[in-house]
C-alpha cells in the first residue's frame, strides 16, 4: 500500500500498484481496528477522519495478503459550516452569497464543510491555504441561466512582462468565457473534497443546445484554474458540464484523486480532464464517461503557444478507467506549447472510438513538439481504434484545406509541429475494429520514434470498415494490423495480432523498422 494524499480529513491509499482501475484481488480494510468494509479498486479513500490524528490502515485480500502503514492527518485552525452563513441547501433557494462568504471568511489552514443536501449555486471562487468538503449527500447544482454568470474577459492588458493576464481560455485560445462551479484563480495550497457531487445541470438548460454558437461568452467548465500551484481534488463526483469538466491551465502541482466525471454519450464537447500548459500533474483512481475526449492534454493553439512556450509536461495517468468517449487519453490537438513527459499507466478503457491518441497538424508551430510519451500497462475492450497518431487533425476553420491536409512535403518553418518519442508497452485490446494501430507524420517533418513493445491485439469478427483517423484522405480500415507513414524509425518487439485481414505491416515513407 503506498499513500496518495493526506489532509486534515481525508486521505487516499494505492491499494494495488500492478492492478488497473480494478484491483487484482477485493481488499477488506481497516482502520485503527474498526472494519470500514471490502474495496474492489487499485485507488480508494478515506474521508470523515478526525484532524491532527494518527491513524493505521490494514488491508486483508481473499487470498490472505496482508499489509498495513500508518499515517497521520494534517492540523486544521477551524471548521466553517455554510449553513451558519445562511446556505439552505433545500434544492430551492440560491445558495452562491452563503457559499461564497464562507470560502471568503475561512481562514489559513481551515475547512469550509458543505453538509448534506442541493445547494443551487453560481460559480465560486476559492482561495489559498484552505480545503472545501462538499460531504457525501451534498450536491452543489448550478444555475441555468447563463446570463446570470460572471464572464472572464480572452484579452486583460497589464503592465506585466507578457503585456496581459490570461483569464479566459477556450479551445487554445484566449477568449472570452463563462465561469466555472469552482475557480482556482492564482490560488495556492488548496483542497476540494468530499464525496459529493458538483452538478453542472447543462441537460436542464440551453448549455448543449447549438454549442458552437458563442452567446455572451463561451460555455464554461465544472473547474477551471489559472495559474494555481498545489491543487488536491479527491473523492469528488463531476457530471453534466456545460463544456469541459475539469480545465486546469497555466498551473503545477495538482493532484486529482479518486474522482468520478460523467456525462451523457452525445453530450457536445464535454471532455472529461484537460490539463493546458500544466506541470506536474497527477491523475489517479479516476472514473471517466463523457461525450468526447476523457483526457486531453493540451497547451494552447499557436498564439498562445509561441507567446508563452509553457508545455503540458511531467503528467501521471494511473489505475483509471476511461470508458465512453472519443478518445482515452489523448494528446492535443492545441499543443503548440509542446507535450512531454506524459506516463499513462495501469488504466482499463472501455467503449472508446480512438483510445490511445495524438493529433496534431500544420499550424501547431515549432514549439508544438509531443515527446516521450509512454502509454504503459492499459487493457482495452470493445474498443475501435486502440492507438492513433495524426499529424493530419482536421480540426479549425482551415483543417480541411490543402495546406493543412496536403501529403506533400511543405516548408519547414516556425508553423511546423514535431512528434518525438511515442511508446506503446504492454498494451491488450480485444474487440478491436478498424486497425490495430494507425500512426502518420509529416512529410517534411517525420515522426522520430514510434514503439511498440509487447502488445496484443484481437479483432471484432463482426467489425464494420471505418475511418481510422481523423484526417482527410484516410481510406477505411477493417481488421488491419499496423499502418505507418512517414516516421524515421519503427520499432516492433513481441506484437501479436488476432484476427487480421491483409498484411499485419503496411508502412510508407519509414526509414528505418525494427522488428525484434
Amino acid at each position: 500500500m503506498e499513500l496518495l494524499c493526506v489532509t486534515s480529513r481525508s486521505s487516499s491509499v494505492l491499494l494495488d500498484p500492478d492492478g488497473l482501475y480494478e484491483a487484482r484481488e477485493k481488499w477488506e480494510l481497516f482502520l485503527n481496528g474498526e472494519r470500514l468494509g471490502e474495496e474492489y479498486r487499485s485507488v480508494t479513500s478515506l474521508f470523515d477522519l478526525e484532524p491532527d490524528t494518527d491513524y493505521l490502515l490494514e488491508s486483508v485480500t481473499d487470498t490472505g495478503k496482508k499489509e498495513s502503514f500508518s499515517f497521520r492527518t494534517r492540523k486544521e485552525t477551524c471548521s466553517l459550516d455554510v449553513r451558519n452563513f445562511g446556505a439552505k441547501g433545500d434544492g430551492r433557494t440560491e445558495d452562491t452569497a452563503f457559499l461564497q462568504a464562507a470560502i471568503l471568511c475561512c481562514p489559513e489552514g481551515g475547512r469550509v464543510l458543505v453538509p448534506p443536501g442541493d445547494y443551487i449555486t453560481g460559480p465560486l471562487f476559492l482561495k489559498s491555504h484552505m480545503t472545501l468538503e462538499i460531504a457525501d449527500g451534498a450536491a452543489l447544482r448550478l444555475l441555468t441561466d447563463r446570463e446570470r454568470f460572471p464572464v472572464f474577459p480572452g484579452h486583460i492588458p497589464a503592465d506585466n512582462p507578457d503585456g496581459e493576464i490570461l483569464l479566459g481560455l477556450f479551445e487554445g485560445c484566449a477568449t472570452d468565457g463563462f465561469a466555472a462551479a469552482l475557480n482556482g484563480i492564482d490560488v495556492t495550497d488548496t483542497a476540494v473534497i468530499g464525496e459529493g457531487v458538483i452538478d453542472g445541470r447543462a441537460d436542464e438548460g440551453d448549455w448543449w443546445i447549438r454549442p458552437k454558437e458563442i452567446r455572451v461568452a463561451s460555455r464554461g467548465n465544472l473547474l477551471y484554474t489559472q495559474r494555481c500551484k498545489g491543487l488536491l481534488v479527491q473523492g469528488l463526483t463531476f457530471m453534466n458540464s456545460p463544456s469541459w469538466n475539469l480545465h486546469p491551465a497555466f498551473s503545477e502541482e495538482l493532484d486529482f484523486i479518486d474522482i468520478r466525471v460523467k456525462a451523457p454519450w452525445d453530450s457536445p464537447n464535454t471532455d472529461g480532464f484537460d490539463p493546458e500548459s500544466c506541470r506536474k500533474v497527477r491523475l489517479l483512481g479516476a472514473e471517466i464517461s463523457v461525450g468526447d475526449d476523457c483526457i486531453a492534454i493540451k497547451s494552447g493553439k499557436i498564439g498562445l503557444g509561441r507567446k508563452y512556450r509553457r508545455p503540458c509536461e511531467d503528467l501521471e495517468i494511473g489505475w483509471c478507467a476511461l470508458l465512453d468517449g472519443h478518445g482515452g487519453v489523448t494528446v492535443g490537438s492545441e499543443m503548440a506549447g509542446g507535450v512531454r513527459k506524459v506516463r499513462a499507466h495501469h488504466c482499463y478503457m472501455k467503449g472508446n472510438d480512438r483510445a490511445l491518441r495524438i493529433k496534431t497538424r500544420r499550424d501547431r508551430g515549432k514549439d508544438g513538439v509531443v515527446d516521450d510519451i509512454l502509454f504503459r500497462d492499459v487493457r482495452m475492450d470493445g474498443v475501435k481504434m486502440p492507438l492513433v497518431v495524426n499529424s493530419f487533425y482536421f480540426c479549425d476553420t482551415d483543417g480541411k484545406t490543402d495546406r493543412v491536409q496536403s501529403r506533400e512535403k511543405a516548408p519547414v518553418d516556425e508553423t511546423t509541429p514535431e512528434i518525438g518519442s511515442v511508446c506503446f508497452e504492454r498494451v491488450e485490446a480485444t474487440g478491436c475494429k478498424a486497425c490495430a494501430a494507425y500512426a502518420m507524420g509529416l512529410p517534411e517533418k517525420p515522426m522520430a520514434h514510434l514503439e511498440l513493445r509487447n502488445c496484443s491485439f484481437s479483432f471484432d469478427p463482426e467489425a464494420k470498415p471505418m475511418v481510422p483517423a481523423m484526417a482527410l484522405n484516410v481510406e477505411e480500415c477493417c481488421r488491419r494490423g499496423i499502418i505507418a507513414r512517414f516516421l524515421k524509425k519503427l520499432t516492433l518487439h513481441n506484437v501479436q495480432m488476432e484476427g487480421i485481414a491483409g498484411n499485419p505491416l503496411e508502412t510508407e515513407e519509414v526509414e528505418e523498422i525494427i522488428q525484434e
